[in-house]
């Protein structure tokens, strides 16, 4: 498996720290590639499969638009506007809240169920053959070194 400074061409870093951050960015850019590579088969982007997912872990209780924005990955997303892409697909539909006329709730579609669950058997594929080097022990160990980078 090639190093980061194979990948990338550069020989030297400022710093651990320096390289480590490049590191990240660059596999954080190949995990999307990975990712928009396993759902371009089902017309999906990143963004819209994460609201997919969202809705999906609802269990059949809407969302409003910013409850999907909260809890985004990609935070730079609009989700008015993905929320439009997904329903023009027939994936989500929007609806009037009972209680309050003011407020829009999304809620997945039948179709969209049915796309997600396609998808998401694609892209833990896909993640699977990427990550074929890692063990549980691996995926652990990294996810709570990446939890204590956050703080």
């Amino acid at each position: 498996m090639p190093s980061i400074e194979e990948e990338i061409q550069q020989t030297a870093f400022r710093s651990p720290a320096h390289r480590t951050q490049v590191n990240i960015i660059y596999t954080a850019a190949w995990i999307n590639q990975q990712t928009t590579q396993a759902l371009r088969p089902f017309g999906l982007s990143i963004q819209q499969f994460n609201i997919l997912r969202i809705l999906r872990g609802r269990n059949g209780q809407p969302a409003t638009v910013k409850l999907l924005t909260e809890r985004m990955l990609d935070k730079m997303s609009n989700a008015s506007r993905l929320v439009d892409k997904l329903k023009e697909k027939g994936y989500v539909r929007r609806q009037e809240c009972e209680t309050d006329r003011r407020r829009v709730d999304i809620v997945i579609t039948d179709a969209g169920l049915k796309i997600i669950n396609q998808a998401t058997e694609a892209v833990e594929a896909n993640m699977l053959e990427h990550f074929r080097n890692l063990d549980d022990q691996d995926f652990n160990e990294l996810s709570n070194m990446l939890d204590r980078l956050r703080g």
